[in-house]
């Protein structure tokens, strides 16, 4: 197969580049810089073909998609920033990359006759309650404008297309790209006491393994909403932040230990601080995967470790 990649400069598009080219799959990746703008660690998506493409411009989609002829679209770029979101002199832009952008992929997809796949959010609901969200779940109430462009964009893609899988996912880490685990491990080194929200609840996904299960999708037919986030349960950020230093004291790093970085739990509100308002459950059911014969996504533990042993830290 040729797939075209957007968003290659990020975490996700990484990965997924990787995995087409283990798989002998031709990748194109795109995004808005001129030249291949993400971690030069020489993996394959390094040295593999790349158009520069501004979503946001219809003709120009038209023409590098058109132009490429590829089997099948992995829609991976996105305005994620949630919080600067938030600010009134971006949300125009953000409205133009997440929600006009994807249609104009979702259209120029339509008009070739050719899959697409579009990377969502559990933002597209309102985060309440403690029942995992379904991926057929029509009940969007999104608490945030992030979130409010990620379902517009949602409906864009199933309004235009009958051959697309719509993947929402939460809380992503990989390579490429600033995460939470990067930004924990940062903040340690600065300071002996962290305060990290214990009322916000989900499962932490490693782009490495997602991408595996992007291409298996795009592979099929199998067409529709999925969730996917790691294996492991639903935890909390606090819970994640404290066994991403445990892992790391175990891994040779003995300056994360208890006795050396003290970890608090608080709540969302005595936190403060964001400006976007987050999600209190962003517990996604994800056995629509194997029910449609796909593989879940390993442990977020194992993720984890795995991980670590890829960071310089």
């Amino acid at each position: 197969m040729k797939v075209l990649v957007t968003g290659v400069g990020g975490q996700l598009g990484h990965d997924v580049m990787n995995e087409l080219a283990k798989r002998g799959h031709e990748g194109i990746g795109s995004d808005i810089a001129p030249t291949y703008s993400g971690i030069q660690d020489g993996s394959a998506v390094t040295t593999m073909p790349y158009v520069a493409m501004d979503i946001t411009d219809k003709a120009s989609v038209e023409a590098i998609i058109t132009g490429a002829r590829p089997d099948a679209v992995i829609h991976c770029a996105a305005w994620t920033a949630v919080d600067a979101a938030e600010d009134e002199d971006k949300q125009a832009k953000v409205h133009q990359v997440n929600v006009v952008g994807t249609e104009n992929i979702a259209l120029t997809c339509k008009s070739m006759d050719i899959k697409m796949l579009y990377l969502s959010t559990d933002y597209v609901f309102n985060g309440l309650g403690t029942a995992p969200w379904e991926p057929d779940c029509k009940e969007y109430a999104p608490l945030n404008v992030y979130g409010q462009t990620k379902l517009d964009g949602e409906l864009a893609v199933s309004r235009n297309l009958s051959k697309y899988f719509i993947v929402r996912i939460a809380w992503v880490f990989g390579k490429n790209g600033k995460n939470f685990i990067k930004t924990m491990l940062n903040v340690a080194k600065a300071h002996d006491h962290i305060k990290v929200v214990n009322d916000q609840i989900g499962t932490p996904t490693y782009t490495f393994d997602l991408a595996k299960l992007l291409v298996d999708m795009i592979e099929t037919e199998k067409y529709g909403y999925y969730h996917a986030t790691n294996e492991g349960g639903y935890i909390s950020w606090y819970d994640f932040t404290k066994e991403i230093f445990r892992q790391a004291v175990e891994k040779g790093h003995p300056e994360y230990a208890e006795d050396k970085v003290i970890v608090a739990p608080v709540t969302t509100e005595e936190y403060g601080v964001s400006k976007a308002a987050r999600p209190f459950n962003s517990r996604l059911d994800k056995s629509k995967l194997p029910a449609n014969g796909f593989t879940p996504l390993p442990d977020w533990k194992d993720a984890l470790s795995r991980y670590l042993d890829e960071l310089e830290f």
